[in-house]
């Protein structure tokens, strides 16, 4: 059995996962603190992949860094590099349709997050950076791993975009679900079934986590 797919999947979740981690972490922070109005618009923005189609979403993002789009023809004149139809091309899509799951999750822990141990930090002389990673992460790293377990989950069995996006190329771009597609496709049932219970397996796998995360945080309240 060609384990490529598998390793392929993993690694794409987990480059995207982090790229998520840090961005979806910085956009609510930011948008936590800002007035409800320009907070609701933002946050419309910030979450509309989640509610769109992935092939809409893949298809954007062709629009985006296709060949003959400005960005993508810029980047391989000047770099040599093609940004779609690679493997690499896959963490486009899989950090778009992943980043909503992360970021709302972290606007949560941050908006019950008591503003009055920060205060508190800051009476005693602490920066602000200081009090964020010190006080106020640990505070809400329930929800911070929520989240990232969630981004993991979504960007390891993204279809739609990435399919788009990165295209099937055995050996060099397939992933677990490009894999099932293209087995079932081809009438290779036996194949896609091993490919699915793997999958469910995986996503059990999280789904167990997430449920971990949420007794420990009910259990510390």
């Amino acid at each position: 059995m060609d384990w490529y797919p598998l390793l392929n999947s993993l690694r794409i979740a987990a480059i995207s996962t982090v790229v998520v981690f840090f961005l979806g972490i910085a956009a609510a922070h930011w948008t936590a603190r800002l007035p409800r109005a320009v907070k609701g618009a933002l946050d419309v923005v910030l979450t509309l992949p989640l509610v769109l189609p992935p092939t809409v979403v893949g298809w954007l993002l062709l629009l985006l860094l296709g060949p003959k789009r400005p960005l993508g023809a810029w980047v391989q004149s000047v770099f040599g590099l093609r940004l779609v139809m690679t493997w690499q091309s896959a963490i486009f899509a899989t950090v778009v349709v992943a980043f909503p799951l992360m970021y709302r999750t972290a606007r949560g822990a941050f908006e019950s997050f008591d503003q009055n141990l920060a205060d508190a930090g800051r009476t005693l002389g602490r920066s602000n950076t200081w009090v964020f990673w010190r006080v106020q992460m640990p505070c809400c790293k329930q929800g911070i791993l929520g989240g990232t377990v969630l981004a993991f989950a979504r960007a390891l069995g993204e279809y739609g975009a990435t399919s788009m996006v990165a295209g099937y190329t055995p050996g060099r771009t397939d992933t677990i679900s490009t894999t099932v597609y293209q087995l079932w496709r081809t009438g290779d049932d036996a194949g896609a079934l091993g490919w699915v219970l793997a999958n469910i397996a995986l996503s059990a796998v999280f789904l167990l986590a997430i449920n971990l995360l949420e007794t420990r945080q009910r259990a510390g309240r």
